[in-house]
């Protein structure tokens, strides 16, 4: 990695620019930006600095790509360098659950430069790390895509852990050649995750969207490890390396924000899985046709969407009673289009043959289903995607979905129980609702740490109730169209920083207690998800 991790490198005034030009970039899709960066890039001649690291890399060991591949080099063979491996510590350690989270438990870190040999250590105590794994080095180049911005070289390791006990705590700890975890001078670095029970059993998982790198992201990673939660939903715009978000504007993201996101995220992510999916914010043209050629090598995901080589953010697995389906809404997008359509409608196909999978499914009571751009929202800077609503509500209806959390819009809002878009019950704060009979709840929890936005009527939280008997909005319509509604299902509103924390009770009678924390730790909404058997 190349210049100063924490803050900008100033380039000399004459450096290029290199992003897309504005009037461009309105236009273009994610491919199409994606074909212009690497064609501007190479013909300005400034990829000579990564094809000179790559031939270096490649005569000491790496596996090197082409400086003109459209997704990150996945390394099996073992990364060198000439830096002396006792001198470099691992950072930026991050959980994902594979597919089955009862035995599989996917580690993921990042070295500041490339290191020998990079392995994991696994036991089950802290004392006996006999397992050793070797790991996947992903390495990305990002050029200087203005003149403000260095380029810059990361370094991301994962290994995979299969065959795990259910319901068991493991010991791990991430090194290379000159740094072992089982050393005692390394004991400190040694981490803790525990695999999903054989059996239902109570349990709570944490939520949020759009969390960035500030004081108010940290202060909420603290009061979510306060939950000791056993994995956490991050709901897409993740880092916010690409500032814009729209898919447009000169893409001219920073990607040593994911290196300070991947610091501030380790006292949580390195214990508790962090199962992540993608925003508007997560796009990053230079990588890959559709921009998630930096999700992929910074991310393990389960892998077992409909296409997990191209839509990594898409996935879904089970916990216990609970399943959670992971989707990608830049897809269905009206509102930003840089990828609308980019799975060819596989990803929708796969929504309805999985949703029906869970449902049928034996010991399932609860689908849990989290994704960005909101289906059900009143602020005045996103409101609500039209996209998802004519691509997945009828979905999540006709396979009975408990539960629907969204990002995008960097607020607290929740709905009352809806059924093709109209009000079927009112859900005041402290009620309870059988989806399957009643309703779907949505949820907004997009105030994990940017900037907060605003609704245009007054806050209704607990202890502060507002209630109106409508609220004047608009959702996204084909084309970009901002489409005027009057709405009456806006229940709860929050301008603050907060997340989710649901609390799943199996048994004869399920439920879910889901409660919404400020920053501050006061209580702002709950309320309780039942699921009557007759109902399926």
């Amino acid at each position: 990695m190349t210049g100063n991790p924490w803050g900008d490198t100033p380039r000399p005034s004459h450096t290029p620019r290199v992003g897309i030009p504005e009037q461009l970039a309105a236009r273009m899709t994610m491919p199409e930006q994606h074909d212009y960066l690497r064609t501007r890039l190479t013909r300005r001649g400034l990829l000579r600095t990564s094809a000179v690291t790559a031939g270096a890399v490649a005569g000491s060991g790496l596996v090197a790509g082409s400086a003109r591949a459209s997704s990150p080099t996945l390394l099996a063979a073992s990364a060198t360098t000439a830096v002396d491996g006792a001198l470099v510590a691992p950072f930026g350690r991050h959980l994902a659950f594979g597919a089955d989270p009862r035995s599989q438990m996917r580690v993921s870190w990042q070295v500041p430069f490339a290191v020998r040999r990079p392995y994991l250590r696994v036991g089950l105590t802290p004392w006996d790390l006999g397992r050793k794994i070797e790991a996947e080095v992903r390495p990305l180049h990002t050029p200087a895509l203005s003149a403000k911005l260095p380029a810059v070289e990361q370094y991301y390791l994962h290994a995979a852990l299969d065959g795990l006990r259910p319901g068991t705590t493991y010991y791990y700890g991430v090194g290379h050649d000159g740094f072992d975890p089982a050393e005692p001078r390394h004991f400190s670095t040694v981490g803790t995750f525990r695999t999903a029970p054989a059996r239902a059993e109570r349990f709570v998982f944490t939520a949020f969207g759009d969390q960035g790198v500030s004081y108010h992201a940290l202060a909420n990673d603290q009061l979510i490890l306060g939950q000791n939660p056993s994995f956490h939903l991050h709901a897409g715009d993740i880092c916010y390396a690409d500032p814009d978000g729209q898919g447009s504007d000169h893409d001219t993201y920073d990607a040593r924000v994911w290196d300070q996101f991947l610091a501030q995220t380790e006292s949580v992510a390195k214990s508790v899985p962090w199962m992540v999916t993608t925003g508007n914010h997560d796009m990053e043209a230079w990588y890959s046709p559709n921009g998630y050629g930096g999700q992929q090598a910074r991310w393990s995901l389960p892998g077992n969407g409909p296409d997990a080589a191209n839509a990594p953010g898409i996935y879904s697995f089970t916990y216990g009673n609970v399943a959670v389906v992971a989707l990608d809404a830049n897809d269905v997008s009206y509102e930003i289009p840089a990828n609308q359509g980019y799975t060819g409608g596989r990803q929708t196909r796969w929504l309805d043959r999985r949703l029906a999978e869970l449902r049928a499914a034996e010991g399932i009571d609860f689908v849990v289903v989290f994704f960005h751009h909101c289906a059900y929202s009143t602020t005045n800077s996103h409101a609500s995607e039209g996209g998802v609503r004519d691509a997945w509500l009828p979905l999540f209806e006709k396979h009975r979905v408990d539960l629907v959390i969204n990002g995008h819009n960097h607020v607290y809002e929740r709905t009352d129980a809806l059924k093709g878009g109209r009000v079927t019950k009112k859900v005041p704060v402290g009620e309870s609702v059988d989806a399957a009979r009643e309703g779907i709840v949505y949820v907004t929890a997009g105030g994990a740490g940017k900037s907060l936005y605003d609704f245009p009527v007054p806050d209704s939280y607990e202890g502060h109730v507002k209630d109106l008997d409508h609220v004047d909005t608009y959702h996204w319509s084909k084309g970009q169209v901002k489409t005027k509604d009057t709405v009456e299902w806006s229940r709860v509103r929050y301008t603050g920083y907060s997340f989710l924390a649901v609390e799943v009770f199996p048994g004869h009678r399920p439920r879910m207690k889901v409660t919404a924390l400020a920053e501050s730790g006061e209580r702002i909404d709950h309320f309780e998800v039942t699921r009557s058997h007759r109902a399926g």
